[in-house]
């Protein structure tokens, strides 16, 4: 991550994006506090989500400002967020003084083409229910904290957002997340939910 020296910081509230799908790579984006969401739009001007950052997290289109690319996505704040971000000029230079840092870049570039294989892979042969059961399971681990009765997720989200980031309908992600609900694997709404079987879940996300 930056020094503060060397990195600016901006807070932005829902409503206002940090960037738009096209808007020039002038900056690499890290969240500092919040959560964020990447967006792509369709062709009919429908929004669907990509996937949610979380504090630590380079934005969505960090490759793109590698190889100089207009952002292929859009950042949107879901709530109050505090971001950093630095010019690319500036985070080359940082990162050919100090290779250790180079490294930890290069680390954290390898497992985010690691998670994107594994969610090609997750898409091609897992059911639905499965692919939503490891969203769960993955937002519990880096967003979730401890409740009296489970893990309580502190990023709100639609069902729109939740069925957008495994592949599947609206629809399908009202009817898998009632199941859930009667098998009492969560409880709550999507923007409030709450993990009430972990180890449910992930039982069900490794069935083969």
């Amino acid at each position: 991550m930056p020094s503060n020296a060397a990195a600016s910081q901006q807070k932005r509230s829902p409503g206002i994006n940090i960037f738009r799908e096209g808007d020039p790579t002038e900056y690499f984006h890290i969240v500092k506090e919040g959560t964020v969401k990447c967006v792509k739009s369709t062709p009919e001007g429908k929004e669907c989500t990509l996937k949610m950052l979380m504090p630590g997290d380079l934005f969505c289109c960090d490759a793109a400002a590698f190889d100089g690319t207009a952002h292929p996505g859009s950042a949107q704040p879901m709530g109050d967020v505090s971001i950093l971000r630095m010019k690319k000029k500036s985070y080359f230079e940082m990162l050919r003084r100090n290779p250790d840092a180079a490294m930890e870049v290069i680390k954290y570039l390898g497992n985010r083409l690691n998670e994107a294989q594994e969610k090609t892979k997750d898409l091609a042969l897992d059911r639905a229910d499965q692919r939503l059961a490891s969203l769960l399971i993955d937002l519990a681990a880096r967003n979730g904290i401890a409740d009296p009765n489970g893990i309580r997720l502190t990023v709100r989200m639609t069902r729109q957002d939740m069925a957008n980031m495994v592949g599947i309908t609206t629809e399908t992600a009202i009817r898998i997340m009632s199941r859930f609900k009667r098998d009492r694997l969560v409880s709550g709404t999507a923007n409030r939910l709450l993990i009430r079987d972990l180890k449910g879940l992930k039982a069900l996300a490794s069935v083969s």
